[in-house]
């Protein structure tokens, strides 16, 4: 944590990569919250917070990937007083963990960590101590397609921050959503298959989903113009 405040504060240790993080601070503006953020969830994993309900679910989720969303945007140009898009930003990297929680739920588990809070196991009779075991795969499973509709929220939310970036920005910006959403997608589609086995997507799969972003890249300012719809219902950062 020191490192990143001399990083923050213009002064890095000489040859770490703290020293990366000093000039991308320097030629961007980017706030020191945002670094400073992505500290705090390592914190949260180091505590192993509990999570009782999905609000603390999503706050993690903000502090591992969405406020990364958020800094890659301004690297790739982004005002850091751009709110309106950094949040749209904000929802890629929510989108990209809730994916990730919903992939690695056993995993995760057999390693000591639960992202799924205590009120959604309570909503399908699930106890913290027993709920990957296999006799409740079905209750777990439905919790995890709960997971990825939540996830394409905010990754449909993300897309109408596109229209403000470059072109090979937010081509690359929307070959990741559907990458990821397609992981998603197909734990989903796999249920409780699909907690039985770590999911991934096939060179196929990728090379289709950066075919597709391009075309969704070319109608992005007329699809998915700003400042879009309101995010009614979804997390928003503090300001």
């Amino acid at each position: 944590h020191w490192e990143t405040e001399r990083a923050l504060a213009g002064n890095p240790t000489p040859g770490t990569p703290y020293e990366a993080l000093a000039l991308v601070v320097q030629q961007t503006g980017m706030p020191a919250r945002y670094p400073r953020d992505l500290i705090q969830g390592f914190r949260i994993d180091m505590e192993a917070r509990p999570f009782h309900t999905f609000d603390d679910t999503l706050t993690y989720c903000y502090h591992v990937a969405g406020c990364v969303g958020v800094m890659m945007a301004i690297v790739m140009g982004v005002k850091p007083d751009e709110r309106a898009v950094l949040e749209r930003a904000c929802d890629l990297g929510m989108s990209f963990q809730l994916n990730n929680i919903a992939r690695d739920v056993v995993e995760d588990a057999m390693n000591g960590r639960r992202y799924i809070p205590d009120d959604w196991l309570a909503s399908v009779r699930l106890e913290p101590d027993s709920y990957v075991l296999e006799r409740n795969r079905r209750q777990l499973s439905r919790l995890v397609a709960r997971l990825v509709f939540k996830a394409e929220d905010y990754e449909e939310s993300a897309r109408y921050g596109t229209s403000t970036l470059g072109n090979r920005a937010a081509w690359a910006v929307l070959a990741a959503a559907r990458i990821y959403g397609g992981i998603g997608r197909k734990v989903r589609g796999l249920e409780e298959e699909g907690l039985a086995q770590r999911v991934s997507t096939t060179k196929a799969e990728k090379a289709r989903a950066v075919a597709l972003a391009f075309s969704d890249a070319l109608v992005r300012k007329q699809r998915w113009p700003m400042p879009g719809p309101a995010r009614e219902g979804l997390w928003t950062m503090p300001n």
